[in-house]
């Protein structure tokens, strides 16, 4: 009787849980909200109301494309501080870049997720403890010295010219030209030539080797996401088990690497790269750089090497296309340089230095499209920080975005919202924007990369601006990009020709 009693009230007590689980959930998911956006020393600090209680805001922003223009609207309506995250506020107050990124505090735990292929090989930029981030740093400084990449130049030269080439047979063709893979074709080889002296062959093909550059515009999202989230990656698709079968994210940018290496070591040419340096280092100082830290800077080479530099050349000449009096101005700079026969056939790096104009033109890119659109994060250390009069407490996550302070009147002039590289003509107006041009971080975890962005972004610039007219196939149509990670462009086709005045 009592077990017939018993399956009889089964029924009845399943429904009860069906109707006080769900309650149970929700009041559970109200209390942490409740704490999240009001028992916390930042809860008068405006902002988005699904941001105080949730990092889903700043999920929902990098899905949809545009972190970078909420966040310059929300400062604008705001101030220098706007809650972004639960824990998080971004910083626009021009003492942040001084008391956060230029000071040696912790990172915060989003970088971890660039440890590729998992967390097993963390690299510079996935690095979160101060001290072992320094020490990694020196021990890959001689690989990214700009000495060491001007001795792979004329390798750089040869692909180059061979961009050149593929531009030639486009043109001939009468087909628009996508600098949007041309330029990434470019960075790619470029970042094999002088890292593993041998380029991966994207211009030779024309082709986008294995996917990687769909794949890595792909991995570039879902980092952005699961940075968000790393306990979650590391337990799931960054799993050590899932990177060892290829299934990881990143499994593409892992084989490509292993590839390289491969190569390499076939190689009897193989010079005085960043990989023999790096070598060289470990082998000097075994105790201090492990095997997996060469592993690690060159795949953080490969993974972060190319759409960064792509993206930056894609805006410099879209943005001088646009502005066609700025150009002629370049144009006109370049074309005297050249009658003097102060550039070769192509532009050197030491030669294009020497432009101010172009200098002026690829410093007014970088305020104006940085490749990275994200906030820069450092954890409040244990104690407390004060900017521009506030307190924060130990654990607060303070971030700096570099489009908001680009776009901020207060640094860069009232004309900050348009592209004007001649802001950058008046050398004491250059020094005191200078400490806000934050394009490459800045401080301790500045990108390594930025020697040998900026020597590409150089050469590429005076070669091409120099050798050919371009114009997009429709000029009143805006260009589209989007902000995960990287604020990558696409979408806007263009015709070139060569140009009369150009070397034989």
């Amino acid at each position: 009787m009592a077990a017939l009693s018993l399956t009889a009230l089964l029924p009845w007590y399943l429904a009860d849980l069906r109707v006080i689980l769900p309650i149970l959930l929700f009041n559970c998911v109200l209390v942490v909200a409740l704490k999240r956006r009001y028992v916390t020393s930042i809860r008068d600090i405006p902002g988005p109301r699904l941001a105080s209680v949730s990092s889903l805001w700043k999920v929902y922003h990098l899905v949809k494309g545009h972190t970078e223009e909420e966040v310059i609207k929300l400062h604008r309506e705001h101030g220098h501080f706007v809650r972004i995250a639960d824990n998080e506020i971004s910083v626009s107050h021009p003492d942040a870049v001084r008391l956060l990124l230029n000071a040696n505090i912790a990172k915060g735990s989003w970088y971890s997720i660039f440890s590729i292929p998992d967390y097993h090989y963390v690299n510079q930029m996935s690095e979160l403890d101060l001290h072992l981030h320094i020490r990694k740093s020196r021990n890959v400084a001689a690989g990214y010295s700009l000495s060491n990449i001007i001795k792979s130049e004329a390798y750089v030269n040869d692909l180059l010219v061979l961009l050149g080439k593929q531009l030639d047979r486009i043109a001939e063709s009468g087909q628009p030209v996508e600098f949007d893979r041309w330029f990434n074709y470019f960075a790619f080889d470029v970042v094999g030539e002088v890292t593993f002296s041998s380029p991966f062959r994207f211009l030779e093909t024309g082709t986008d080797i294995r996917n990687a550059i769909a794949n890595t515009r792909a991995l570039a999202l879902y980092i952005a996401i699961m940075g968000h989230y790393v306990w979650l990656h590391n337990l799931t698709l960054g799993n050590p088990l899932l990177s060892r079968i290829g299934l990881q994210p990143s499994s593409h940018i892992f084989d490509t690497c292993l590839a390289a290496i491969e190569q390499r070591k076939n190689n009897p040419a193989a010079r005085l790269d960043m990989m023999e340096r790096w070598l060289h280092v470990r082998h000097q100082y075994p105790d201090r750089m492990a095997e997996a830290e060469i592993f690690g800077a060159a795949v953080a080479n490969i993974g972060a090497g190319a759409d960064t530099t792509s993206a930056t050349l894609q805006a410099f000449f879209y943005y001088l296309i646009r502005h066609p009096w700025y150009l002629q101005r370049l144009r006109h700079e370049i074309d005297e340089a050249h009658a003097r026969g102060d550039l070769s056939d192509v532009v050197l790096y030491n030669e294009a230095t020497k432009l101010p104009y172009l200098q002026a033109c690829i410093k007014e890119t970088y305020r104006y499209h940085p490749a990275v659109g994200t906030g820069l994060p450092r954890v409040v250390p244990a104690r407390g920080l004060t900017i521009a009069g506030r307190q924060f407490e130990e654990g607060t996550l303070l971030s700096i975005n570099p489009w908001v302070f680009h776009r901020n009147p207060d640094l860069f002039g009232p004309d900050c919202d348009e592209f004007n590289p001649e802001r950058w003509l008046d050398p004491g107006r250059a020094k005191q924007m200078d400490p806000f041009l934050i394009h490459w971080g800045a401080g301790y975890n500045q990108c390594p990369g930025r020697n040998l962005a900026h020597f590409e972004m150089s050469k590429v610039t005076a070669t091409i601006v120099r050798d050919y007219e371009i114009q997009q196939v429709d000029p009143k149509k805006p260009w589209r990009f989007e902000t995960h990670f990287t604020a990558v462009p696409y979408d806007w086709p263009c015709v070139i020709r060569r140009r009369k005045t150009m070397s034989a």
